[in-house]
C-alpha cells in the first residue's frame, strides 16, 4: 500500500502582526520561490460568533496576555526592524479591533487564486499606509483593488459558510499547537517568529536533515515547570 503523501510546509499568518509583515518581506526578497510551496493558513483573534463556532467544534483560541513592558518593547523593536529594511512604517491605531472582515476575505481571495495578493495588499495598507483594516469599508475597497467582488467581501462577516471555514481554520491553529505568528511547520518541526525564517527556509532545502520528532510529555514538563516569566521573544506575536 502506498504511503501517505507528506504534508506541504505550513505557514500560519495574521494580518494584524508586524512580524508577519516583516517575515513576508524577507521571504519575498531572500527566498522568492518559497511562498508558492507553502500551505497558507490564517490565524486571527476571533469575535464572539467565530469563538462560539470554534468552541462548538471542540477548539479554543490561544490567548496570551501581554505585559505593558513587552508592549513598549515591541513598539521599539518594530521601529528598528522597519528601519533596518528601509520601510516607512506607520503604526496603526486599532480603535475598534475586528479581524473577521479582513481574514474572512482571505478565503474569498484564496478561492480566486489571490490569497497571496490579499495578504500583501492588506499588509501594505496596515503597515505602510496607516489604513484601518478592521474597518469593513476599508477592507472592501482594498479587496476591490486586487479584483475581488465588493459585494461578496462586504457580506463576508454575515456569510455562514465563510464563518464555518473560519472556525475550522482556527481549529487547525488549536490542533497544530500554534500560539503566535509568523509560525511555520515543516513536517512535525515548528518554527516561530521572524528570527526563525532562515532556519525554516534551510529546512526545506535539498539535502536538509529530516525534521526532529515531537518532544515527549515528560520533556515538556521540565521546560514549563513551576512559575515562570514570559519566555517568548519579540520576533513573533503571540
Amino acid at each position: 500500500m502506498a504511503g501517505r503523501a507528506a504534508k506541504p510546509p505550513r505557514f500560519y499568518f495574521n494580518l494584524r502582526s508586524p512580524y508577519n509583515f516583516f517575515a513576508l518581506h524577507d521571504i519575498e526578497r531572500r527566498h522568492p520561490g518559497l511562498l508558492d510551496r507553502l500551505e497558507w493558513r490564517p490565524f486571527w483573534e476571533p469575535d464572539e460568533t467565530t469563538a462560539r463556532l470554534l468552541a462548538e467544534a471542540g477548539g479554543q483560541f490561544p490567548y496570551t496576555p501581554m505585559s505593558r513592558a513587552k508592549q513598549f518593547y515591541i513598539l521599539r523593536d518594530v521601529r528598528r526592524l522597519a528601519a533596518d529594511r528601509g520601510l516607512p512604517l506607520t503604526w496603526p491605531a486599532d480603535r475598534t479591533p475586528w479581524w473577521e472582515p479582513a481574514h474572512l476575505t482571505w478565503f474569498l481571495a484564496a478561492d480566486a487564486g489571490l490569497g497571496r495578493e490579499w495578504v500583501a495588499r492588506a499588509g501594505r495598507a496596515r503597515w505602510l499606509e496607516g489604513r484601518d483594516i478592521c474597518d469593513p469599508a476599508t477592507v472592501v475597497e482594498l479587496a476591490a483593488e486586487i479584483g475581488l467582488d465588493a459585494a461578496a467581501v462586504a457580506a463576508a462577516p454575515d456569510d455562514a459558510a465563510l464563518r464555518a471555514r473560519g472556525a475550522a481554520a482556527l481549529k487547525d491553529v488549536h490542533r497544530d499547537g500554534v500560539f503566535g505568528v509568523p509560525y511555520f511547520i515543516n513536517g512535525t518541526e515548528p518554527y516561530w517568529g521572524l528570527d526563525r525564517v532562515e532556519e525554516f527556509a534551510a529546512s526545506l532545502a535539498d539535502g536538509a536533515p529530516a525534521p526532529a520528532a515531537r518532544p515527549e510529555e515528560r520533556e515538556l514538563a521540565v521546560v514549563g515547570a513551576g512559575r515562570t516569566t514570559d519566555m517568548s521573544h519579540a520576533g513573533g506575536c503571540g
